[in-house]
C-alpha cells in the first residue's frame, strides 16, 4: 500500500478548505485537485507511486496516503499510463468516498487488468468511460471532454472544467497539435501542460540509456499555450522522473514575446493556487 512522506496534513487541509472559487492544489507528477465553493472535489490523475526503476525514478514527495481522503466526488484520468492511471493511488480514493472515476476506454482496460473492483471496495458503476465531445456534470463543475495529442498513449484525453469561478484545462501529458479547437471554443483562465527535458533513460537494470522524450520542451509547450489561447499556463510534470526534470524558470524567456500565455504560474508539489 501507498505509504506518505507527508502524513495527512494535505488531504486534511484539502478538506477543511472552504474557497470562494475553486482552490487548485498541484499533487506533484500531473495531479491536481479541485474545489469549489460548494465543496464539489475533483482529483486529476492523482499519481502516489514510486516509479519503475532504472526506467522511473521517482524524485518528489509522496504527499499523502489515497486512504487518507475523505471527500471526493470524481477522479479523472487522462490517459492509460502507470502515473496517471494506477490502481494503489485512485482505488482506495474511490473505496473510501464513493467518487466517480472517468476515463477513456483504454485506461479503464487499466482498471480491470489492476483488478480494481476485487482488489478493492470499488463497484462497477464506479467506473464510467468517456469520449472525446463528451460533457460531465458534477456538482458545481460542469466537465467537457477534449481531443489531446499525445503519440505514447491510448486514446488519450483532455478536460475543460468549467465553474462559475473560471475555466480550468489539464492537457494530461500532451503536446502541441490538437488544442486549437479548443481555444477556439473555450475561454481557459488557468491551462496545465506537462513540460520537462529530453533526457537518456534506461528500460531495465542493465541496459543502456536511450534518448528519451515523454512531455513538451520549452518550444513546444508555447506552441500548446497558443493553440489552447491560455490566459495563464501552468507547467506540470517537470519536477518527477530522473532523467526528465526541467527547470520551469526558464519558460519565462520562452513565452514573454508571445500573445499567449499571458501569466505563467509556477507551482511546486503541494502548493495551492486558487481561481
Amino acid at each position: 500500500m501507498v505509504s506518505s512522506d507527508w502524513g495527512e496534513w494535505l488531504p486534511a487541509a484539502i478538506e477543511s478548505t472552504t474557497p470562494d472559487g475553486v482552490a487548485i492544489w498541484y499533487l506533484g507528477c500531473n495531479g491536481f485537485v479541485l474545489k469549489g465553493a460548494g465543496g464539489t472535489t475533483i482529483f486529476i490523475d492523482p499519481y502516489l507511486g514510486t516509479g519503475d526503476p532504472p526506467r522511473t525514478v521517482r524524485m518528489i514527495p509522496v504527499p499523502f496516503d489515497p486512504r487518507d481522503v475523505r471527500a471526493a466526488d470524481a477522479v479523472l484520468a487522462t490517459h492509460d499510463h502507470v502515473d496517471h492511471v494506477h490502481g494503489r493511488s485512485q482505488a482506495p480514493i474511490l473505496a473510501e468516498t464513493g467518487a466517480e472515476f472517468f476515463a477513456p476506454d483504454a485506461s479503464l482496460a487499466v482498471t480491470d487488468a489492476e483488478g480494481w473492483t476485487d482488489e478493492w471496495d470499488v463497484a462497477d458503476d464506479q467506473l464510467s468511460s468517456v469520449s472525446i465531445g463528451d460533457e460531465i456534470e458534477v456538482g458545481e463543475f460542469t466537465i467537457h471532454v477534449a481531443d489531446a495529442n499525445d503519440p505514447d498513449a491510448e486514446e488519450p484525453v483532455s478536460y475543460v472544467i468549467q465553474h462559475e469561478a473560471g475555466t480550468f484545462f489539464h492537457g494530461g501529458d500532451a503536446r502541441p497539435g490538437a488544442f486549437e479547437s479548443v481555444g477556439g471554443r473555450f475561454d481557459i483562465d488557468l491551462g496545465v501542460l506537462a513540460f520537462g527535458s529530453v533526457g537518456m533513460v534506461p528500460d531495465a537494470i542493465g541496459e543502456e540509456p536511450v534518448r528519451t522524450r515523454w512531455y513538451n520542451d520549452e518550444n513546444m509547450i508555447v506552441e500548446a499555450a497558443n493553440e489552447l489561447q491560455l490566459d495563464a499556463l501552468l507547467p506540470s510534470h517537470w519536477d518527477m522522473w530522473k532523467g526528465m526534470t526541467a527547470d520551469p524558470t526558464a519558460l519565462y524567456d520562452h513565452v514573454r514575446s508571445f500573445p499567449y500565455p499571458k501569466r505563467l504560474d509556477i507551482v511546486e508539489i503541494g502548493d495551492r493556487i486558487d481561481m
